[in-house]
């Protein structure tokens, strides 16, 4: 019994320093995070309070995981890249965009009131043969063989759609238009009542979205597309009304709701509901069509000029029913006096407030290199990739980025830009 005794007493001050031990590394655990948070404040005097992530990893300078698996990291492929359009083209955009790291591609399908597809509504683009309303001889069809080569390589596809947007007002795109081109058609049929259903702007052509017969062509011509084809999305871009005065003359259209429906909102106000109207039938359509298809607009990244020109950004952002997605055009250096690129970012994440409405940030690529904004692109080569990784930042923790375009993937203007933007990819 005596030398069990002594045995426990020789035992009690290891316990006891056992205990003092765990109890000294659960504290240090505990204030390890405050520890290395002010230790990189101190490494990294003045710095940007945002905590950039860094790929490569997989953690950021914090040890956190530095991106989320479901971020879009987009691309538009806008109709100046689809001239000629053929099967090689399709495949070198796939495989270029998967190369910079691009789960999301933004196929330019309907330019101007066109198909490059096989469409009941819209004549086939001149991209397609270098005709309007010509269809490929061998029956090919872009957007179909797009899908299946972007999905192939677990790329996401959505179908870029131009709502309104019937030739340019420059008047230089497309060339010409066809004879089966509802312009064509309602301007030269026997129907008086129909004429207005197209305005003229400029040199330009748009359709009318006052006139409901117009809003259901344009709800029809993409309920096809969904029915037709498995692409991941619907996307328009920013060209709703091309002018935010009178000198887009719908007044025939705003007249007769004023006077014969008794109307009494005012010019914008009524061109406004007019596009919610549209959006929202479009909404409707694209998920009685596939549920899982998303439909997404890119405004331009002025919240002021998109609300003039009747997108209510607003609306759609804090609004369930109206989109999936908002990818407003933030084209600006952080140094812009205007529209700085961080401030704006921060006012589109205040104004997506609907928990189904995701925010990506479209990313001007094609200013990278060059002498736009007076010079303030050339001053730096890794604007975007510091743009991208506020993107992820704790400010907007964004879903996404889109860059614009295709062809400033590669090319001498965004060589370093692109080197450094793919340092920062995965």
């Amino acid at each position: 019994m005596k030398n069990t005794n002594s045995s426990e007493k020789k035992q009690f001050p290891v316990f006891y320093l056992v205990i003092a031990l765990l109890t000294v590394s659960i504290i240090i655990l505990g204030c390890l995070p405050y520890i290395l948070s002010r230790r990189a404040e101190k490494i990294t005097p003045g710095e940007s309070t945002v905590e950039y992530p860094l790929n490569g990893d997989g953690v950021d300078k914090y040890g956190r995981p530095a991106v989320n698996g479901k971020e879009m990291r987009g691309v538009w492929v806008a109709f100046s890249s689809l001239n000629g359009v053929n099967k090689e083209m399709i495949d070198e955009i796939v495989a270029k965009s998967k190369k910079n790291g691009i789960n999301t591609i933004f196929l330019h399908v309907r330019p101007f009131g066109d198909a490059l597809y096989q469409s009941d509504y819209y004549p086939w683009s001149h991209l397609a043969t270098g005709t309007q309303g010509e269809a490929p001889a061998d029956s090919f069809d872009p957007l179909a063989y797009a899908v299946e080569a972007a999905h192939r390589e677990g790329i996401a596809l959505h179908a870029w759609l131009n709502p309104l947007r019937i030739m340019l007002a420059s008047g230089v795109y497309p060339p010409s238009l066809s004879d089966d081109n509802p312009y064509t058609v309602w301007r030269n049929d026997d129907n008086p009542e129909n004429d207005n259903w197209v305005i003229d702007y400029q040199k330009g052509k748009f359709y009318n979205p006052a006139v409901p017969e117009v809003r259901d062509y344009i709800v029809k011509g993409t309920r096809e597309i969904v029915e037709r084809y498995n692409v991941d999305g619907i996307h328009w871009d920013d060209y709703f009304y091309p002018a935010y005065d009178e000198s887009f003359d719908d007044s025939a259209s705003y007249n007769e709701y004023r006077q014969k429906q008794g109307g009494k909102m005012s010019l914008l106000d009524w061109r406004t509901q007019n596009i919610n109207e549209l959006v929202s039938a479009v909404y409707s359509v694209v998920k009685s069509a596939d549920s899982s298809c998303l439909f997404g607009i890119s405004p331009a990244g002025n919240i002021d000029n998109c609300l003039r020109m009747g997108a209510d950004v607003r609306k759609w952002g804090s609004t369930e029913g109206f989109v999936d997605y908002l990818i407003p055009q933030i084209y600006w250096s952080n140094d812009n006096a205007i529209a700085p690129f961080e401030p704006t970012c921060r006012k589109w994440n205040e104004l997506v407030t609907s928990p189904s409405v995701k925010l990506y940030i479209g990313l001007a690529l094609y200013k990278a290199g060059s002498d736009a904004d007076s010079g303030k692109w050339k001053k730096a080569d890794d604007i975007i990739m510091n743009q991208v990784l506020y993107t992820r930042g704790n400010d907007i923790n964004a879903d996404g980025f889109v860059l614009y375009s295709y062809e400033y993937l590669d090319g001498s203007q965004t060589q370093e830009e692109m080197k450094n933007y793919r340092s920062v990819i995965n």
